[in-house]
């Protein structure tokens, strides 16, 4: 008969499994989708955003699209946040409570939308505007699917929207636009 001792694997001896039962390990983590497609008929992922977009060449929105949204998606939020501002990330672009339905935005956004404010201290969308000689700043266009409604307000931030999301996200898209003066 073999010595138990000499056929086990290395290591310290470990207690017999009591995982059974234990929802933590019986119910698979959720999986994050990652085919959410977030994109623009404006300009390409890594690519420069056209000036009519910046805050000095017309402040418009610029336009975004996606697919793949997830079943089971109750909300979509977006937010736009510029990590090379010299005082840290720079919000620009803050919209939560977008229905799952709709394929995209742009200057105008659906009805039932709620705006929150980006850190020019304004609703809604406010363009790039770095600093002249700065180089080229990214900005990140990301967009949440999420399982529930935030219930996120008007004026709401950025910060406020990654924390609601973040045990709730069913997919996330990401664009990255660059712009410099």
């Amino acid at each position: 008969m073999a010595d138990p001792t000499r056929d086990r694997a290395a290591g310290p001896k470990g207690t017999r499994g009591t995982s059974r039962g234990d929802p933590s390990i019986d119910e698979p983590p959720r999986p994050i989708a990652s085919d959410l497609e977030l994109r623009s008929p404006a300009f390409n992922d890594g690519t420069l955003i056209p000036r009519r977009y910046s805050r000095q060449g017309g402040n418009e929105a610029p336009p975004l699209e996606w697919t793949h949204v997830p079943d089971g998606t109750e909300e979509l939020a977006l937010v736009c946040e510029d990590p090379d501002a010299p005082g840290g990330v720079f919000t620009h672009w803050v919209v939560s409570s977008i229905p799952p339905g709709t394929s995209g935005i742009d200057d105008t956004p659906p009805s039932e939308a709620v705006l929150g404010r980006n850190d020019f201290g304004e609703l809604g969308w406010s363009g790039p505007q770095p600093p002249v000689g700065d180089g080229e700043h990214r900005y990140f266009f990301r967009l949440y699917a999420v399982d529930r409604p935030l219930g996120l307000g008007e004026g709401t931030t950025a910060e406020d929207v990654h924390a609601a999301a973040e045990d709730h996200a069913l997919a996330t898209g990401t664009l990255v636009g660059l712009f410099g003066r």
